[in-house]
C-alpha cells in the first residue's frame, strides 16, 4: 500500500521502523518523543502518539516511565520479518499482475529484474 493513502500515524509509526530498519535509530537508542515527532512532522501529538502507540503495541518500542521510548533489541529483524510477510501480497503479486497484462513471460520478467537490480548495483 501506498504511504500516503495510509493514516497519518501509520505513516508515522513506518517512518520510525523505516528508521530503525536502515540503522538511523539503533536498537536500544531513545526514539523521537511525541512532541518532537509532532513539531518535526506539523501533526498533532494525539497522532503522534498514536504512531508510536502502534509501534509499542508490536514490541517495536519500549516505554521506560519517566525517561521516553527506546527502540527494543531485536526490533529490526521483528520489522523485516513482519515486512516480509506482506511483500509478497502488496508488491510482487501486483507485479505478477501488470507484467502479465504487458505480454512479459517468466523468462522476460526475471531478465528485467535482473537488469533493473543491476542498474542499481544490487548485482555484481
Amino acid at each position: 500500500m501506498d504511504n500516503a493513502t495510509q493514516p497519518l500515524f501509520r505513516q508515522i509509526a513506518t517512518l520510525v521502523e523505516d528508521s530503525i530498519v536502515d540503522g538511523t535509530l539503533a536498537e536500544g537508542a531513545q526514539a523521537p518523543s511525541t512532541n518532537e515527532l509532532a513539531a518535526f512532522h506539523n501533526i498533532n501529538p494525539a497522532t503522534a502518539r498514536k504512531g508510536l502507540t502502534v509501534l509499542v503495541d508490536l514490541g517495536i518500542l519500549e516505554k521506560h516511565r519517566g525517561i521516553g521510548m527506546f527502540v527494543a533489541e531485536g526490533a529490526t529483524e521483528l520489522i523485516r520479518q513482519r515486512r516480509r510477510g506482506d511483500f509478497a501480497a502488496e508488491y510482487v503479486a501486483p507485479l505478477i499482475d501488470e507484467a502479465v497484462r504487458l505480454g512479459y513471460d517468466r523468462e522476460g520478467l526475471l531478465d528485467l529484474i535482473v537488469r533493473v537490480a543491476e542498474s542499481r548495483g544490487l548485482y555484481h
